[in-house]
């Protein structure tokens, strides 16, 4: 039989082992710590000159200036041209009023993209860039000499203040962008630290650096002080002040609404940097500003403003006629454009109901007749848009690649089935008439079968009895020429459709709140597409009003997932691939019907302005790098032309 234990022995007190137990976790969280910082010491920093999310940078860092560039490009003139409506304000960041054209022109950024690269930056206020492998963070390195344009010095501060003013006050999208910016300190007067959010990906680290490098860069004392009157100056705010900026230019002379220009500060603390060798040739920068197109050209032909970009084919075709270029005063040029095409299209807003079927907007979208528009109103000088990414190597084609495959199945339940298996959507030919009768009879069928059915006064009625009803919103008259035959090719299919033009102002307002059914928008794409794509096609954007970018409100889980898939991508060629995808995607949905675009830049301008002969891909560059040639305007003065 086995003894009883010592009842003394059994109510003895168990050993405190919690000291001990403190002990071993502080040894081992001073471990990962001191393991942490060796592995912190032991990751690789780079300092550059430059930046690039993929693949080398084209310049070395002791490049004298960019190759697009004449570096022996003389300074002086006045190049003039002109801007459509009103203006009320020099605040480019601010969501209140009509800012004036070129009104950036103040600002510059930490460091700056070129026109012949797609992935890189180069040093301009910040002189150099220093990150760790793992991008987590990013140093910027300022120029000692970098000053605003009233000779005070750029500090970190100030960068830190343009940044925080930005997410606090600026444009709306500001804030989902910078969303995956922790902190951003000031290191001491030149030095300032950009942190990112740890648990992202390189690829949208990479695209975050892409993200602060291009932040204007605004003087903290400036907005921070009061303007004219004595009033606090608000960055919310519109203003008709000149903000203080470090930009080569500053303000001339301003009539409001009227005109504005801006001359070459001859003090810009910049103009010797490398990157800007070549660049901001003109002694001043003019915008006239007119009420409409026609009365535009006309200030164009009486020599009131010398250089325009025409946007309007048949005045490209037919206008140009008159004594300035008879007598060879005025050059009319098309010069060759390597960008991506114009992605420009007619916008269904998904926010409306009637609009939700996918069948409704793509029977929409074929009563407007391209192939008729071309030849009868565009003189044959356009091409069908058919890619959010056209004229590049992104734009999807065929049917989907075993590698474009994979990644639909991914999110097939989103997506329209022939997705899978039809070639990407391109939209189908018309005929040589207005009317085209076999897209009648297919849009018709289409309308049928979602309900839309036609009523005994040949109105479309759903069956609530509601008419389908479609508004063309636009505020250009040049318009009305192609709205006008695409609404009455609507009404042959019982669509009440109308046209209304507004004023700018009206038309701007009507936007910011996605006030409108059906609108001309082109998508400003990227040749290197990032987190931007969110602020264009994510269900998160869809409800941002005032400044918006997703103006067709789509909200697709599918597109969701690819466009993360994009801001993912860790080369070039991954990124191609998924861009052809989400191209591919958007396609199906049916959300646009799409407009033209011309691989062409196609300008006029009285003869006393010259560019490179050899342009760069990507830019044209007239206020860029182009430059003013005395000698040329000296003739033309003693011609009697000016």
């Amino acid at each position: 039989m086995r003894p009883r234990a010592n009842a003394k022995a059994k109510s003895m007190p168990k050993p405190d082992l919690r000291p001990v137990k403190q002990l071993l976790l502080f040894s081992l969280i001073f471990l990962i710590a001191f393991a942490t910082q060796v592995l912190a010491q032991d990751e690789k920093i780079i300092k550059s000159h430059g930046f690039s999310r993929f693949g080398e940078l084209k310049y070395p860092a002791d490049f004298k200036h960019l190759d697009y560039v004449n570096p022996n490009a003389p300074k002086g003139g006045e190049i003039s041209t002109w801007a459509q409506g009103a203006f009320d304000t020099l605040h480019r960041y601010s969501t209140k009023g009509e800012h004036a054209g070129s009104a950036t022109i103040f600002f510059e950024s930490l460091m700056a993209a070129t026109a012949d690269e797609v992935d890189a930056v180069y040093g301009l206020i910040a002189e150099t860039i220093e990150y760790p492998e793992s991008l987590k963070w990013a140093i910027f390195n300022l120029r000692p000499e970098a000053k605003f344009s009233d000779g005070t010095d750029v500090t970190a501060e100030d960068v830190v203040f343009s940044h925080n003013i930005l997410k606090e006050k600026g444009l709306p999208t500001l804030k989902t962008l910078f969303s995956d910016v922790t902190s951003v300190e000031a290191l001491d007067a030149d030095r300032v630290k950009f942190s990112f959010n740890e648990d992202l990906p390189l690829s949208i680290l990479a695209e975050q650096i892409n993200l602060v490098v291009g932040t204007p860069v605004f003087s903290k004392s400036w907005w921070n002080g009061t303007d004219a009157q004595g009033e606090p100056r608000d960055f919310a705010n519109s203003t008709i002040e000149a903000p203080l900026g470090t930009g080569p230019y500053i303000l001339d002379e301003l009539d409001v609404g009227k005109r504005i220009s801006y001359k070459l500060n001859p003090d810009y603390w910049g103009k010797d940097l490398p990157i800007n060798v070549g660049r901001n040739n003109f002694e001043k920068i003019r915008y006239e500003y007119y009420a409409d197109p026609t009365a535009g050209f006309e200030g164009f032909k009486a020599g009131n403003y010398h250089y325009r970009t025409e946007n309007s084919s048949k005045q490209w075709a037919q206008g140009y006629d008159f004594p300035a270029i008879n007598n060879g005063w005025v050059v009319k040029k098309e010069l060759p454009d390597g960008d991506l095409g114009s992605a420009q299209a007619f916008i269904f807003n998904l926010r409306n109901e009637k609009f939700e079927d996918p069948r409704v907007r793509e029977a929409l979208g074929m009563m407007f007749n391209f192939e008729w528009s071309n030849e009868t109103l565009f003189f044959g000088l356009y091409e069908r848009v058919q890619s959010f990414w056209a004229n590049s190597t992104m734009e999807a084609k065929g049917a989907p690649s075993p590698e474009e495959l994979e990644i639909l199945q991914s999110v097939a339940e989103f997506l329209p089935e022939s997705v899978l298996t039809a070639e990407a959507i391109v939209p189908t030919p018309s005929s040589p008439r207005q009317l085209d009768r076999k897209a009648l009879r297919k849009a018709s069928a289409l309308l049928d079968e979602a309900g839309w059915t036609v009523d005994s006064e040949g109105k479309r009625r759903n069956a609530e009895g509601e008419l389908l009803s479609v508004e063309f919103l636009t505020y250009s008259p040049l318009f009305d020429r192609i709205i006008n035959p695409f609404v009455e090719n609507l009404s042959r299919i019982g669509v009440e459709a109308v046209l209304n033009r507004t004023d700018t102002a009206a038309y701007v307002n009507r936007l910011d709140e996605f006030d409108f059914e059906v609108m001309t928008h082109t998508f400003g794409m990227s040749q290197t597409p990032g987190i931007g794509l969110r602020q264009w096609f994510s269900s998160s954007s869809a409800d941002i009003s005032s400044g918006g970018r997703n103006m067709s409100g789509l909200k697709n889980e599918g597109i969701d997932i690819l466009v993360e898939r994009v801001i993912a991508s860790q080369t070039r060629g991954e990124l191609e691939l998924n861009v052809r995808v989400l191209d591919r995607a958007l396609r199906s949905l049916k959300i646009w019907a799409p407009q033209w675009f011309k691989d062409v830049h196609t300008v006029a301008y009285w003869d006393m302005f010259e560019h490179p002969e050899n342009l760069p891909p990507f830019a044209l560059g007239t206020l860029d790098f182009w430059w003013y040639n005395a000698e040329k305007a000296e003739k033309l003065k003693a011609a009697g032309a000016l």
